[in-house]
């Protein structure tokens, strides 16, 4: 399967879904004007994702570095978790983990990524960026 690599704008993070590396990460700030559109080619990515790992075994880390999200961006957050979700449930051989990385001193970054742990059924790693 193709990479998708959308770059950082001013108002859109970076995504970076390379299954050939093995890295997936969504990074930056994610306040897009419009949001439904900038997410939507992301979600149907991980829908053929999921797809293609029919009988794969493998360990997926998908790591989350937000400096900001707005909560328009918060649903389309949570649609990507429960995407990821469905992954893992529909493949029994892939191991999939969340790493919500955090800037130290941000509660707010922390405690998101503490609600969408509790929402979902993935592993979360959190770490702490000094």
């Amino acid at each position: 399967m193709e990479a998708l690599v959308i770059e950082a704008t001013e108002s859109s993070p970076k995504i970076v879904f390379d299954p050939a590396a093995n890295q997936f990460e969504i990074s930056g700030e994610s306040r897009p004007e419009d949001v439904r559109k900038f997410y939507e080619p992301v979600l149907s990515w991980i829908d053929g994702f999921g797809k293609s790992l029919a009988s794969q075994s493998k360990t997926i880390e998908f790591n989350f570095i937000f400096e900001y999200f707005n909560s328009s961006s918060a649903k389309y957050i949570m649609d990507i978790m429960s995407k990821i979700n469905d992954i893992q449930a529909d493949n029994s051989n892939v191991k999939v983990q969340i790493c919500w990385h955090y800037e130290e001193m941000d509660e707010d970054i922390l405690e998101a990524g503490e609600e969408f742990q509790s929402i979902t059924q993935i592993p979360f790693k959190f770490i702490s960026i000094s």
